[in-house]
């Protein structure tokens, strides 16, 4: 029957001139429309409230949708029509496997994109490894992969220019990878937006706020009522929030410390290396925690998830970005605490290259999730913000 439906809906698109929606696309779409004439779920996230303001679901709204969804599950164990009723209603798995088409359809180069989502796992472990060899047979090559103790001087190891260009190449790659990106979903998910009028300048900055307060924290993590996920089975839990908290907050304060540490290099002419107490070492060391805390708790929570609560498919890609997490944390904190060693050029070589796969293969994953998910809880509070033309919803 659900096939049957498919095809009927590929033939009205193709009448219409419309784009014929993708299986995951035609299924998000299929279960919107349950979901519309239910509503039993209205409250307990940013989706439903976004899907009453619809009759229909192109191919913009379901790319909107999935990417709003926080996949918290409890849609699913609330659903009356979910497996093993013939409808088959299950809005977490169907919007998961669809965010990963927005990840590959989004990404840039597309290449890329496509070769990640097939080997998330190996891809990240693959160019980590690469990386660190490469990194290690540079230093093998002039004879300073063990130099003895530097007195925790990075710099003698690999000079301070030939570091920033090696990061500030990278990190811009990614940036600019993730910008074209969240650029490329945002102009596909606008004609979403025709049936309402343009938002006020106050409106904009007043649903900025909101998307930025949402972001941050993590607001849908809460499963619509404040007593968190489903993971294992029915059973609500703030870990997830937790573990995400954790994870953003401690990569952020390793981004400010380093931040912090280019202000005094070049700024106050306060060269590294820096003591244990100093502003940067400080803020580094807590991120590292946390950064450390946050994914091997994610890590135990993926592992344990309900099989229905996403997409299997998904797993690799999802460790691969938790491993990657995982080793810059490790290999950070073990450069702190073993920097004044013989083996600080040795460990140096390990952070570096896994910061650099980190960075590199952040737009075609989870991390590029994150940027997604944000410009799609900004276009929901722009959207709350003008009148519903369709007269649906509870405006």
């Amino acid at each position: 029957m659900q096939q049957l439906e498919a095809l009927a809906r590929q033939a009205v698109a193709l009448a219409n001139g419309a784009a014929v929606l993708s299986s995951n696309e035609a299924e998000v779409g299929r279960q919107m429309q349950i979901c519309n004439a239910c509503r039993y779920c209205e409250g307990f996230c940013a989706v439903f409230p976004a899907m009453t303001r619809r009759l229909e679901f192109s191919k913009a709204d379901v790319h909107y949708l999935a990417n709003l969804c926080h996949n918290c599950g409890a849609c699913l164990h609330a659903c009356q029509y979910a497996p093993p009723h013939e409808f088959a209603v299950n809005v977490p798995q169907a919007m998961a496997k669809l965010r990963l088409d927005t990840y590959t359809d989004y990404a840039w180069p597309a290449a890329f994109g496509r070769l990640y989502q097939r080997n998330g796992l190996t891809l990240s472990l693959a160019t980590a490894f690469a990386l660190i060899l490469f990194l290690l047979l540079a230093l093998l090559a002039r004879g300073t992969l063990f130099p003895g103790p530097l007195q925790g001087n990075f710099y003698a190891v690999f000079g301070h220019n030939l570091l920033g260009l090696m990061f500030g190449s990278v990190f811009g790659l990614a940036v600019l990878a993730l910008g074209i990106g969240v650029a490329r979903f945002w102009r596909g998910v606008a004609p979403a937006s025709a049936a309402q009028d343009a938002p006020t300048s106050g409106q904009c900055r007043a649903a900025g706020t909101e998307a930025v307060s949402d972001v941050l924290s993590l607001k849908y993590l809460g499963g619509g009522h404040g007593q968190g996920c489903n993971n294992a089975d029915d059973a609500f839990t703030l870990w997830r929030r937790r573990f995400h908290h954790f994870t953003f907050y401690g990569f952020g304060l390793c981004l400010v410390a380093t931040g912090v540490a280019t202000l005094y290099h070049y700024l106050l002419g306060r060269h590294a290396p820096y003591a244990l107490d100093s502003l940067p070492v400080l803020l580094g060391t807590v991120g590292g925690i946390g950064l450390l805390i946050g994914p091997v708790g994610l890590l135990w929570l993926n592992l344990q998830r309900d099989p229905a609560h996403g997409d299997l498919a998904q797993r690799a890609m999802d460790r691969g970005f938790i491993a990657l997490l995982l080793l810059v944390s490790l290999s950070g904190l073990a450069l702190l605490l073993w920097r004044d060693s013989g083996a600080m050029a040795l460990l140096l070589a390990l952070h570096l290259g896994v910061v650099m796969a980190l960075f590199l293969t952040m737009p075609y994953g989870k991390f590029a999730h994150g940027i997604f998910r944000s410009a799609a809880l900004l276009k929901s509070a722009l959207e709350k913000r003008v009148p519903n033309k369709l007269g649906l919803g509870s405006d």
